[in-house]
């Protein structure tokens, strides 16, 4: 019986085969209604009217408070926290000693020497484990998605966006809503309760995400949808929600880099053998022995825009190296839409004989925790598309990739491979063959207005 990861690593033979061979179903969102209306009309409402996403289970949630909890967070985040005041909020990106990333969460600055960090385990259990073992003075409490809880969350959270998000907090507060710049925090009062608010955005468009006490749930939730009912507020249910990441060109699921190196075996054996990182299934048609080749840069995931080498942290010396030898400007994120002709021969091998397709599920098409298609030019790989699913706003399959740097312009036509090479024993993989899907590369985000609203300031440096 392994016990932490590092032994289910030695167990399985190889980081690869651990996770190739999961039989661990997807991260999904667990506890919210898949359809609240139909997923299509959700995902059209986002840029048409406005949507409320509920965002209070599938995240975990990370306090840490104490004298040292900046000086934490500094020794680990590749942006600079120089100007990190109460009431403000940054997206923390970690990465390990080698320079590659191990995952991103959004980090509120709640009072004087508390903070919160929230988004998938990956990032969290990194701030977790240095909170726990590199003697620091903070204290920490944690709360864990429902899909492992038992009980209600400690708090609820939603967003409010859209371009009618505005029209709705004013309906809901009684107040005009404050203006703040993106990731500025404040505080109002709805249904009689006191809520904290960061002005944020998905897919580009405007809006708050609130949070409480899970107390306050029912009160709050209900005063927000009598709210959108004037304004044709639509409930976004599991299914959407994932999607909206599409447009705004941010990639939810970097695989961690921690599987190598043997400065990072003590947090391997640190992180449990249920552990997220331990259990989450990859897949896809791009292959390779070496978990390393699944591994980012931040630079190919656009965060070097917010690399601030302004103070000490993990992994600063190599990313450095990356920037003086070039390496940082080999590869590049982009959009890929994928051709709709190759993708309904796809579906069409459904209704033939023999052998079909690997099925594309809709509206997001991920059959694994971890994805990675291979992506040629002239039979050769140019990069890895991973998060991929269907934009009704854009009647199209997309996917998000990072390809090498002289394939990047936009319209430049690509082929992806859909489906594994060989299939594996992963409970979601059926028989199948794999197909070409030609693609043309865009940018990312593919929505301009996730470009010039949210992109330039979710970083905030």
């Amino acid at each position: 019986m392994v016990k932490n990861l590092e032994e289910a690593i030695a167990k399985a033979g190889s980081p690869v085969k651990l996770l190739w061979e999961s039989q661990q179903a997807p991260s999904v969102v667990p506890r919210v209604v898949p359809e609240f209306r139909n997923w299509r009309d959700e995902q059209l409402a986002w840029r048409r009217t406005a949507v409320l996403y509920d965002q209070s289970h599938h995240m975990a949630d990370l306090n840490i408070k104490g004298p040292d909890a900046l000086k934490l967070i500094s020794k680990l985040a590749i942006n600079s926290v120089a100007n990190f005041p109460v009431d403000m909020a940054k997206q923390f990106v970690a990465v390990n000693h080698d320079g590659y990333v191990i995952g991103d969460n959004i980090l509120f600055h709640l009072e004087e020497d508390e903070y919160q960090a929230v988004g998938i385990p990956t990032s969290i259990n990194w701030l977790h484990f240095h909170a726990e073992t590199g003697g620091y003075d903070v204290r920490v409490w944690r709360d864990d998605s429902s899909a492992v809880r038992k009980g209600d969350p400690v708090n609820y959270r939603y967003q409010v966006q859209g371009p009618g998000a505005m029209d709705i907090i004013r309906e809901a507060t009684g107040q005009e809503p404050p203006k703040l710049k993106f990731f500025y925090m404040t505080r109002f009062k709805i249904a009689g309760k006191d809520v904290r608010a960061l002005r944020h955005g998905m897919a580009g468009e405007p809006g708050f995400e609130i949070w409480g006490p899970w107390a306050d749930n029912d009160a709050v939730h209900g005063a927000l949808l009598e709210a959108g009912k004037k304004h044709g507020m639509v409930q976004v249910g599991a299914r959407a929600y994932h999607t909206n990441a599409l447009e705004s060109g941010w990639l939810p699921r970097p695989l961690p880099a921690i599987y190598t190196g043997e400065k990072m075996k003590p947090y391997r054996e640190w992180l449990k053998a249920n552990a997220y990182e331990t259990t989450a299934p990859l897949g896809g048609s791009f292959h390779s022995d070496k978990i390393e080749d699944y591994y980012f840069t931040p630079f190919e995931l656009d965060y070097g825009r917010i690399i601030g080498f302004d103070h000490d942290f993990i992994g600063r010396e190599a990313l450095e190296k990356m920037k003086a030898d070039g390496t940082a400007e080999k590869k590049k994120k982009v959009t890929l839409v994928w051709n709709g002709d190759d993708v309904g021969k796809a579906y069409a091998s459904m209704f033939q004989p023999g052998v079909g397709a690997k099925h594309i599920a809709l509206p997001m098409s991920l059959y694994d925790t971890f994805h990675a298609d291979r992506v040629e030019v002239n039979g050769k790989t140019v990069g890895i598309s991973t998060w991929v699913g269907y934009s009704a706003n854009e009647r199209a399959m997309l996917s998000l990739a990072t390809i090498d740097a002289e394939f990047a312009k936009p319209g430049t036509e690509v082929t992806l491979y859909w489906g594994e090479d060989k299939p594996s024993s992963k409970l979601q993989v059926e028989d199948h063959v794999q197909v070409k899907i030609r693609a043309t590369v865009q940018a990312a985000p593919l929505f301009s207005k996730a470009s010039t609203d949210y992109r330039s300031n979710a970083g905030l440096k």
